[in-house]
């Protein structure tokens, strides 16, 4: 794969990844495997591996499952409840250690101790106590924003209600689960009683979790398990190990699977017992999960993007299945893309039944010589439907599929750009579904969250010539809407000020809401870390070096900042994003860093650094508040500069820019 072909595939997989994260956390109604996921995430990982360069800044390795409900009050994590990185082999696991040896610059004979726990597949769940008592439980949602499930946790007998001896502020954090023997019964009555029959346990906790009626919770078999912590006012102990024994004394339910391994191959022994075990356990696990066990080591490795670079999650194989390839479906995305969807005989696969199955793009297709009738083997782990892994019967007489050159939703042509896989509908705002797909992303939960306008109302107001822009939606006024069929005066004037509570909103989740290619919310938030407002991101992508000012920003390559710079030289572009600053007012970003004098100021690391890694430096810098940029410009505060520290060093002492030392900045992190 050339360097132009990794591109392509990069941004096809953040798109497809994207949409299975909202699928899966957002809808509980997943349409691909956990295997089928995790090869996509893998896939992803290893293309940026090989092409840094090419680094989306909405990434799937930035992103953290999808955004909270509208049914459920939205709650922000003290501390962002961020997911994991996957491991496939033992070898990827002695990489991770690795790679926590190479960042904290450790001797190659410094025992690295790990701890080992089952991977619960359930929903996961933070549980605040302050001075002892239980005062709030929250989903995870996107990692920032996730749902108040309080009343709801409350009747969960596994979780204590009061602790004795706790520190005054104690978030723990873990997974609600359904058993698998409660999770058959509970099926039982569903379909004794005429009621939902869940497709998997994990399926049946998070839909009895997330419920507005306390009630309906109380009636369902739910359990915890503890696993880790969020915001603390004291430590638990100086190790992993320590700090569950502690959490297990506060009286709260571990798995007894959980072991302190001295080393990688201690760790992967475990992995072992427990696979061989799985199918005995009374609950479902999609892997094992490895933390480090020295807690100062986690605080010095830190984060990156959506995952902490201290733990890993070694996930078991995916199970496999054949069925048949009934029929092909075109959809049309927001963007004009027409996504392949392969209708199945529905087959059973590891306890679940799967219908429905993302062929991806033509590419695809053609790849597995995929026909309406063909036989294929789809492959499956966890709970959720799998993509087609292999075509079993590419050989037998049947029609080629022949994939469409037209829009099947306004007959436009469908192309593919120079250097693409993807085929687009070129319709653009003329192509319904294109102006719905928009919208609705406007809308969306991940982007305005605009309580009360739905897909349905949406397609509805769009009918009716209410709605044709993002604006439109502020200029809604009642006598529009009311006596309208279904639409009374308390349900106008509920969406209305739905409508107007989101004047002033999050900057970042407008600027993501315009559905500028390539720009995901973890995108949208690093461009307003940098520019705080869209005004001045809109200016800075006008200028004449606005291409390389977008670029040097932290996780933004070139081709995010080319389709930023594009968006933005388009006319109607910016008349749509000046109405939308005038009705919407949405309020300039605001750092979760804290802050010091080095808040919003850009530094720049080169040449070799001796007593940290580059990484363990920058992430320094971001938690003073700066940014660390790749490039030297006049907006640069400081560079920091170790041995052999050559272009950057120079352009700075010609910029006169301040240049410090490792020493230096090792006393400036201490200060601050």
């Amino acid at each position: 794969m050339n360097e132009v072909e990794a591109g392509r595939r990069l941004r096809t997989l953040a798109k497809e990844i994207a949409r299975h994260n909202r699928l899966y956390h957002d809808r509980d109604a997943p349409e691909i495997s956990d295997a089928d996921y995790d090869a996509l995430l893998r896939e992803n990982a290893a293309l940026e591996a090989e092409y840094p360069q090419l680094i989306r800044a909405d990434s799937p390795s930035r992103q953290v499952g999808a955004a909270p409900s509208t049914v459920l009050a939205k709650v922000t994590h003290a501390r962002p409840m961020l997911s994991l990185e996957n491991a496939f082999s033992g070898e990827d696991v002695h990489e991770f250690v690795r790679r926590v040896r190479r960042f904290l610059s450790l001797a190659e004979a410094e025992p690295v101790a790990l701890t080992a726990e089952p991977k619960i597949d359930g929903l996961s769940c933070s549980l605040r106590y302050e001075k002892g008592q239980l005062v709030l439980a929250a989903t995870r949602g996107d990692g920032a924003v996730g749902e108040d499930v309080t009343p709801n946790v409350r009747t969960i007998g596994d979780i204590p209600q009061q602790l004795s001896g706790a520190p005054e502020i104690l978030e723990v954090r873990g997974e609600v689960y359904m058993s698998k023997a409660d999770f058959a019964a509970l099926n039982q009555r569903q379909a004794e009683s005429g009621g939902k029959v869940f497709a998997n346990p994990r399926n049946a906790a998070a839909g009895s979790l997330r419920q507005k009626d306390p009630a309906i919770t109380a009636a369902r078999p739910l359990r915890f398990l503890a696993h880790g912590w969020g915001e603390l006012s004291e430590p638990l102990g100086t190790t992993q190990t320590e700090a569950v024994d502690r959490l297990r004394a506060l009286g709260f339910p571990i798995d007894q699977r959980v072991v302190r391994c001295p080393d990688a191959d201690a760790a992967l022994a475990h992995y072992a017992a427990i696979e061989h075990e799985r199918a005995d356990l009374p609950f479902d696990i999609d892997g094992v999960v490895y933390k480090l066990d020295r807690l100062d080591w986690q605080e010095r490795l830190g984060f990156v993007g959506r995952a902490p670079r201290w733990a890993i999650a070694h996930k078991f194989p995916a199970e496999k299945a054949e069925t048949t390839l009934e029929r092909i479906e075109i959809q049309v995305g927001r963007t004009g893309k027409l996504t392949p969807i392969g209708r199945l005989t529905p087959v059973g696969v590891g306890g679940v039944i799967v219908s429905n199955v993302t062929l991806h793009n033509r590419d695809e297709i053609g790849r597995l010589a995929l026909r309406e009738g063909d036989r294929v083997r789809i492959q499956r782990a966890g709970d959720v439907i799998p993509q087609v892994v292999e075509n079993l019967t590419p050989d037998e007489p049947r029609a080629p599929f022949v994939y469409p050159d037209h829009c099947p939703a306004c007959g436009s042509e469908a192309v593919a750009e120079e250097g693409e896989v993807d085929i687009r509908c070129t319709g653009g705002l003329i192509c319904p579904a294109q102006r719905l797909e928009r919208l609705k992303h406007f809308v969306s939960r991940g982007a305005m969250d605009i309580e009360g306008l739905g897909e349905k109302t949406i397609v509805e107001f769009v009918e009716a010539g209410l709605v044709e822009k993002p604006s439109d939606i502020f200029r809604l006024r009642r006598e529009q809407i009311l006596g309208r069929e279904g639409w009374k005066e308390k349900s106008v004037d509920n969406l209305l000020a739905a409508i107007e509570g989101r004047k002033g909103f999050d900057g970042a989740r407008l600027l993501f809401g315009l559905g500028i290619r390539h720009v995901g919310i973890v995108t949208a938030r690093d461009l307003l870390k940098c520019f705080v407002t869209i005004e001045a991101l809109e200016s800075a992508a006008q200028g004449e070096t606005g291409i390389a000012e977008l670029s040097a920003v932290e996780g933004v390559g070139p081709v995010v900042a080319e389709a930023v710079h594009d968006f933005f030289h388009e006319p109607h572009n910016r008349e749509e994003v000046a109405a939308l600053l005038e009705l919407a007012r949405p309020a300039p970003f605001v750092s979760q860093a804290r802050e010091t004098e080095w808040s919003g100021k850009t530094i720049v690391f080169t040449g070799s650094l001796e007593t940290m890694s580059r990484d363990e430096a920058k992430a320094q810098a971001e938690r003073l508040g700066a940014r660390a940029a790749g490039s030297v410009s006049a907006k640069t505060d400081l560079v920091v500069a170790g041995p052999g520290a050559g272009s950057k060093l120079k352009k700075a002492e010609e910029l006169g820019i301040r240049v410090a030392t490792e020493e230096e900045w090792a006393r400036i992190v201490a200060e601050a």
